[in-house]
């Protein structure tokens, strides 16, 4: 379908691909893997056309459509997210202004047997099949569930594009691009900007696509859910697997041990060849096969192992000073902007030695309770305590705006360096891989990888005892974030992790906190024992199955207070605990019918996400009720 052809790229005299070339299949779904720096970015945007390679070139079919979401990108302004994310369907609205003109003119004629008429038919059937595949019957319709998909409410539609973050701008431009659907679509880094929810929603859009895909991402769980096949790049040259980026790790070392055993053994086999030509070479009566050996030896194919990058990072944290038992405590704490409540009246505490992962939708105010943690932003009400001698280290999402683009890698540790530390300031940036004439390169020509290793070369400046990193992995290449996180599970310090990486904290973290719908809930346990018990709650098979269980297999904690007996007041409370009960399990029905609606994208009525919406805060709030109903019952009986 569309094909590389021994494509090479020269950067002055460094070789970044030499004579790179691969075809792109129908169907294929592949994953551009490589360490930052490799030329994954580089390779998408000569596909696009938007670069041109030294030597080498792109074929593709005549009228082949690309669809191409970068990791950074200019936004338009000026309109709502709905109107701005419906000016993908322009193809759309030309192919309906070219049908109403042809079917004009065939009312108008009368030539119905000439060719001429014969050939508008043709045209006007053709038009119509496309317009139909693209969608063009439910544009209003496809547009929303694109939307509500990755993320956006109902509320949100009118809302003027200029009053998103980078983030949720982005989001607009992945709608667009999905909306057109082009038969190759080149996604570099899509889930940056996503949440768990939104990652989940694209996996499932990306696996039923109908054209082809390549994609860049170091989310090892969502290549492994969309791909079926990865390209590696390395040193300038690819290697094809045909399956699945966990299983290309498997192949991979498969294929170096296979060469390096083989290797091996020729070069064993040489070396006695070569031995017994030496010994015999002189010798008259061995003259035949020594040539022999010679001619063997010539005719010899020479088994090469495949080079590997084995630069890596070098990742160790100082240690951690002492702090007080309670690192951070949120007492009913509020914060909001203007009429925008973000989180009201939480509470939260994380102790000395804790593992804390921020885990939501974006905009539920992680990075904003993040930044109040750190001393950056102000709240409004309750109180925001950092613990007894608690040093804070902390690795921001925006790390385009913290360093200067004029600035060289050398200069953004320089600025903030003091002490013994600044003679040690080179050693700190070869760990992260910036070696050599690396560390006058200037930050705006850097990678979105490199950035962020430079950022967490800054962390390496002085000891913390509370690492707040908020995205820490976006743009790193799976050995660095590897890396990244052994480096952390040997931290000594309190963790607070906002990431949507599930991969990445798994064995991470000890304890998750959910940001939803203005609150903050407290869950113990590891991500994908939280994302078990919120898929539990959400999904309606599973629903069923929790209503068809016997009544001995209640709540652990229902059933502690159905055992116990009580004075008046405990069995007024056990009545109230039953009858919120009752409650949340009728709302967790009708909520699990509302997401097969979602799922299917069959609305019922025009305000359906508004009552999705008031379901959902609905339920938030009778979960709170009966856990304070609990709680009251559990005094009564200490």
């Amino acid at each position: 379908m569309v094909s590389a052809n021994n494509i090479t790229v020269n950067f002055g005299g460094f070789t970044l691909f030499d004579n790179v070339s691969f075809m792109v299949n129908e169907n294929d779904r592949i994953g551009l893997v490589g360490k930052n720096g490799a030329g994954k970015s580089t390779l998408l945007k000569i596909f696009r056309g938007l670069q041109q390679p030294t030597s080498g070139n792109i074929s593709t079919p005549k009228d082949f459509s690309m669809g191409y979401l970068p990791q950074q990108m200019t936004v338009a302004d000026g309109k709502s997210v709905i109107e701005e994310t419906m000016t993908a369907f322009d193809e759309l609205n030309r192919m309906e202004i070219t049908m109403n003109e042809i079917s004009n003119q065939l009312v108008q004629r009368t030539d119905y047997e000439s060719e001429e008429y014969m050939n508008l038919i043709e045209r006007l059937h053709e038009i119509t099949e496309r317009h139909d595949f693209l969608g063009g019957n439910d544009k209003t319709g496809d547009t929303e569930k694109a939307l509500v998909g990755l993320g956006f409410k109902r509320s949100d539609f009118a809302r003027a594009t200029s009053e998103f973050s980078g983030g949720w701008r982005m989001r607009i431009e992945l709608a667009k691009i999905l909306l057109t659907k082009p038969r190759l679509l080149l996604l570099d880094e899509p889930t940056n900007h996503l949440d768990i929810e939104s990652i989940r929603w694209l996996e499932d859009y990306l696996r039923n696509y109908y054209g082809a895909l390549i994609l860049i991402s170091h989310d090892r769980a969502f290549l492994d859910a969309v791909t079926n096949r990865t390209v590696e790049i390395s040193l300038g040259k690819i290697y094809d697997y045909k399956t699945s980026y966990s299983k290309f790790v498997e192949l991979r070392k498969e294929r170096r041990e296979q060469q390096s055993a083989a290797y091996e053994n020729q070069r064993k086999m040489i070396e006695k060849t070569e031995e017994f030509i030496e010994r015999f070479r002189y010798k008259a009566s061995k003259a035949n096969q020594v040539q022999s050996r010679i001619k063997q030896l010539d005719r010899l194919d020479i088994i090469e192992i495949d080079d590997e990058d084995l630069a890596k990072l070098n990742i160790k944290f100082p240690p951690a000073p002492r702090a007080g038992r309670e690192v951070f405590k949120a007492l009913n704490l509020t914060k909001t902007y203007g009429e925008h409540t973000v989180f009201a009246d939480i509470n939260l505490l994380v102790e000395r030695g804790d593992r804390v992962a921020f885990v939501g939708r974006n905009g539920e105010g992680k990075t904003t309770l993040s930044k109040i943690i750190v001393g950056e932003l102000g709240w409004e009400g309750g109180d925001a305590i950092v613990g007894y001698n608690v040093k804070i280290g902390y690795f921001a999402q925006n790390q385009d705006d913290l360093m200067l683009g004029d600035d060289t890698v050398f200069d953004v540790l320089d600025k903030v360096a003091v002490g013994d530390i600044r003679s040690k300031l080179r050693d700190i940036l070869g760990a992260f891989l910036f070696r050599g004439e690396d560390i006058d390169k200037k930050v705006k020509v850097l990678s979105g990888g490199e950035r962020s290793r430079l950022a967490m070369a800054k962390l390496m400046l002085e000891p913390y005892n509370l690492l707040v990193l908020d995205e820490p992995t976006n743009h790193m290449d799976m050995r660095s974030k590897d890396i990244l996180k052994n480096a952390l599970l040997a931290y000594d310090g309190t963790l607070i992790v906002v990431s949507h990486d599930r991969e990445f904290l798994d064995g991470l973290v000890n304890k998750v906190y959910e940001f939803r719908d203005g609150a903050v809930r407290e869950h113990l346990g590891g991500i994908y024992e939280f994302l078990e018990r919120r898929q539990f709650n959400s999904l309606s098979e599973l629903e069923l199955k929790q209503q068809s269980q016997p009544k001995a297999d209640k709540d652990p904690k229902s059933k502690n207070i159905e055992k116990k007996g009580g004075d008046r007041q405990s069995k007024k409370l056990e009545q109230q605990i039953g009858a919120v009960e009752q409650n949340i399990e009728q709302m967790e029905s009708e909520l699990s019918i509302m997401d097969l609606f979602l799922t299917q994208g069959n609305m019922p009525d025009t305000d359906f996400f508004e009552k999705y919406e008031k379901m959902k805060k609905s339920l938030s709030i009778e979960m709170e009720k009966w856990e304070q109903l609990c709680r009251q019952y559990e005094n009564l009986q200490d």
